[in-house]
């Protein structure tokens, strides 16, 4: 294959996977958000309070979101997760603790917090039974506020995740 055709299956092949069927809804172990704060406002004032707190705010908001879309969701067992720092990048182990629960997938998130004014947020959806990753996607928000929060998921959920094909 030309360097063209491996660069251009690497940019069409997410695109590709937009034009499937939304995932239908089903059993999923619910991974939360996994915060990574690269700023270098968290490595001299510590943990914010208020940044706690909107990522359990933001979690909440997604299980509630997925409830709503028909998802019966569980969290995984503590014992399970005490070794995996981050669900999104566990080299599948999400994906084989949700098929060992005997979910249908695997959904985590992931927050990276640039500066007080740059977040990039996440969200994967695991086939738990393969491990394949359904849909996933990213989206850089501004502000560092519940309201950005909230909006940035909701565009992710709406847009990427459970996006249908559009018929023009």
């Amino acid at each position: 294959m030309t360097r063209f055709g491996v660069i251009s299956t690497l940019f069409l092949a997410p695109v590709a996977a937009l034009g499937q069927p939304a995932p239908p809804s089903g059993t999923a172990t619910w991974f939360g958000l996994h915060y990574i704060d690269t700023s270098t406002e968290g490595a001299i004032n510590g943990i914010r309070a208020d940044e706690t707190a909107r990522i359990d705010m933001v979690e909440d908001f997604i299980a509630r979101d997925l409830t709503e879309r028909g998802f019966a969701l569980t969290a995984p067992p503590d014992a399970a997760v005490e070794n995996i720092l981050n669900p999104v990048r566990s080299n599948g182990a999400d994906a084989r603790i949700a098929r060992d629960m005997g979910s249908d997938y695997a959904i985590a998130g992931e927050v990276q917090k640039v500066s007080n004014l740059i977040q990039s947020i996440n969200l994967t959806l695991r086939d738990a039974e393969t491990g394949e990753t359904l849909r996933a996607g990213s989206v850089e928000i501004r502000g560092n506020t519940d309201d950005a929060f909230r909006r940035g998921y909701s565009y992710l959920l709406r847009n990427v995740i459970f996006r249908e094909e559009r018929k023009e």
